[in-house]
């Protein structure tokens, strides 16, 4: 049993608190944290990004979803904690389990600022509960603090759109819908809204704010209160935890507020004078569907991107062939790589630092040999390292930020001799992003149809992987953005034009290989009115592992289309080696 979880229990014991839900978030409902919100992860060991603890007087429990069941249980062995398979058949949800296990006179308790209000209210119909109380806090010791990050703007040659012209658009949606007050808690509505930007999440350039908009005012309520950077003259900057006095202080009307995001602690802060209207925030879809700028400037990122991702695994087959032929496989030759899942991950960071523009990486980069690979978001320490050889899949998942925008990009690169199976899987993997690619469908088809249509290849193999098919990237903001997704649960929002999402199908072998194939798509309008997808992220696909035969005439000509594009957009950017070696890479088939 985890000592953490024991603390714990000693202050629900003092609290008469005898259930305390701890989930993977911050006050704002965001997936990317600052470390001072790994709650979660500090009492359980668990490090996924994703997961929701409950601990009990005498059992505790943690779920999570289909990426992490393998990791899962590897990390929570020993701890006491019971791993709950979100989605598994059987398996009940978070508020299923306490409805089973909740005694009458039983208190359920949480941090009301880290919990959704549409949970918290949910958890107030059904039990009795303590909602302002942060027990993690009192047995963290040397607990992260938030030192709030330099805060800077964005150009319009980037963002195609002013802060004004944004603001006026809000302000438009809350008139015609007669709402008095906005309030947006969620950090990348916040920064796209005003075009700025920060640090204060690894990997995700925002910053701890929340923003409340009415007719008449406009505040943006910042830990980093010295902020005098470029914003609107009707913005007023008010210190970050003003927002709950000033709430519960509103004259009568209407707000306008995402419960899905916005904290149950803020919503009940809300004036019993105004009217809580339940919405999702118009800037979420606002900023989903990119303008012309964006796309433009995008389409540069991912370019560039390209160009690094060439130099990575020529590098990487280069380097493995040259250990291969001197029989030393794993051997670093004339390269001092140490050739292990880390040095890959490294290698390709300086390839992406050497490009003009780099920022930062858009999230930890997944890099996954055999085995390794099957754990969808394995993230390699010093203890799990894996040695590379001259055979098999390393997959890696991988992006960055660029001054002009996100890239996220999955290959799964052959490092040597495959197996008649692996080539078999990589090729389904292949249909199935094929299929995504090349799907037309009406404006507002919900992301669960098309999900289907990546699924098919595969489910005719008896094959399946657990985790979405494509989820909406940010504008140099976080790599995961909605509204929009393509997986079985994507029926909330439909796909529109201007919409940039992934499209990442996989395969997971457990302790023997995992393969994921995944580009950046555009929707685009056809010429027939209908909506389809343009691939938007450039690198080639593992010739050696694609069984033509297994194609059909219009997979094989998408495929060789899109190698000629790979060519034609990156040999420029590169070197003439690395021409040569694309050229042979982007063959025809």
């Amino acid at each position: 049993m985890r000592q953490e979880i024991l603390k714990l229990r000693e202050k629900m014991k003092e609290q008469g608190v005898d259930f305390y839900i701890v989930p993977t978030t911050d006050y704002h409902g965001s997936e990317y944290v600052h470390e001072f919100f790994h709650c979660r992860e500090f009492l359980s060991g668990f490090t996924g990004s994703a997961g929701d603890l409950l601990v009990g007087m005498d059992d505790a429990w943690l779920w999570t979803d289909g990426r992490y069941f393998i990791q899962a249980a590897m990390q929570l062995e020993g701890s006491g904690i019971k791993l709950m398979k979100y989605g598994e058949p059987g398996v009940p949800t978070l508020d299923e389990h306490l409805k089973e296990v909740v005694g009458q006179d039983m208190v359920v308790g949480f941090d009301g600022r880290v919990i959704n209000c549409a949970v918290g209210r949910d958890l107030e119909g059904n039990f009795n509960i303590r909602w302002n109380i942060d027990l993690v806090n009192e047995v963290w010791e040397n607990r992260p603090q938030i030192t709030p990050s330099e805060i800077y703007s964005l150009q319009m040659e980037v963002t195609g759109e002013s802060s004004e012209q944004k603001l006026r658009r809000i302000r438009n949606y809350m008139k015609d819908n007669e709402i008095d007050y906005h309030l947006i808690t969620s950090l990348e509505d916040i920064a796209w809204l005003f075009n700025l930007r920060g640090s204060d999440v690894k990997h995700t350039p925002v910053f701890y704010a929340y923003a409340l908009i009415s007719m008449d005012f406009t505040f943006l309520y910042l830990m980093n209160e010295n902020f005098t950077g470029d914003i609107p003259e009707e913005v007023m900057i008010r210190p970050y935890s003003q927002v709950f006095e000033d709430l519960s202080k509103l004259p009568r009307g209407t707000i306008m507020v995402n419960e899905d995001l916005a904290s149950y602690a803020i919503v009940k802060s809300v004036s019993s004078n105004v009217e809580v209207f339940n919405a999702i925030n118009p800037s979420e879809i606002m900023k989903a569907l990119k303008n012309d700028k964006e796309v433009e400037s995008t389409r540069i990122a991912h370019l560039k991107d390209g160009a690094a991702m060439v130099e990575f695994i020529h590098w990487l087959k280069t380097t493995m062939k040259f250990t291969s032929m001197l029989g030393i496989p794993g051997m670093g030759v004339g390269i001092d790589t140490g050739m292990t899942e880390i040095a890959a991950s490294d290698y390709l960071e300086v390839c992406r630092r050497r490009q003009e523009g780099f920022m930062d990486l858009s999230f930890d980069t997944i890099s996954g040999y055999g085995p390794n690979g099957a754990i969808v978001h394995y993230c390699a320490t010093p203890e799990t390292d894996r040695e590379l050889k001259a055979e098999g899949f390393l997959l890696v998942d991988s992006g960055a930020h660029y001054k002009e925008g996100t890239t996220d990009i999955t290959r799964t690169i052959a490092l040597g001799v495959l197996t008649d199976r692996m080539k078999e899987d990589y090729t389904t993997v292949l249909k199935a992003h094929i299929a995504v690619a090349r799907a037309e469908f009406a404006p507002g088809t919900m992301g669960a149809e098309i999900d289907k249509l990546a699924r098919k290849p595969l489910l005719e193999r008896k094959m399946n992987y657990n985790h979405g098919t494509g989820h909406g990237v940010g504008h140099l903001l976080s790599v995961h953005e909605g509204p929009q997704s393509i997986s079985p649960r994507g029926s909330k929002y439909g796909f529109y034009e201007g919409m940039i999402t992934s499209n990442e199908p996989g395969y997971y072998l457990e302790g023997e290989y995992g393969i994921r194939l995944e580009n950046e798509v555009l929707c685009i309008r056809k010429p027939d009115g209908m909506l389809g997808f343009e691939s938007i992220t450039f690198c080639p696909f593992e010739r050696e592992a694609i069984l033509k035969e297994m194609l059909t005439e219009d997979e094989l000509a998408w495929i060789n289309d899109y190698h000629w594009q790979v060519y034609d957009k990156l040999s420029p950017m590169l070197d003439e080696n690395l021409r040569r070696w694309l050229a042979e890479a982007c063959a025809e088939l």
